[in-house]
């Protein structure tokens, strides 16, 4: 079991920062693969990006390569994902997400959630 609770959305200008935490709890922590997606207001949730278990291995999607961060920290059992340049495209709900295994973009693949922060980027 891993439960998961993300902080750090808020309201950004277009071109500013921020940083989203996930803190999570339980034993199986250190051997998940942690995912963070986004949904928009009528919109199919997304992945944006993922990191393993080990914080080797990283992929983002292309809407946020080169402007987002994901990265872990297994003694604190904290994921961040640092976003940079933000647009008003990345207005949503981001989502953080565990799953037993190796990484993956696909959300169905994902079994434990956090409740969402929402991040609103003004043009």
């Amino acid at each position: 079991q891993v439960q998961l609770v993300e902080s750090g959305g808020g309201l950004m200008q277009t071109g500013g920062s921020l940083r989203l935490s996930c803190a999570a709890s339980g034993r199986t922590f250190y051997s998940s693969a942690m995912g963070w997606f986004r949904q928009a207001p009528g919109k199919e949730r997304e992945f944006v990006a993922t990191v393993s278990w080990g914080g080797t291995n990283r992929y983002y999607a292309d809407s946020v390569k080169g402007r987002f961060t994901i990265s872990r920290d297994n003694a604190k059992k904290t994921v961040v994902l640092q976003m940079n340049s933000l647009k008003p495209e990345d207005t949503a709900v981001y989502y953080c997400a565990a799953r037993a295994g190796g990484t993956s973009v696909d959300p169905e693949s994902y079994e434990y959630w956090g409740q969402g922060t929402q991040v609103t980027v003004s043009s």
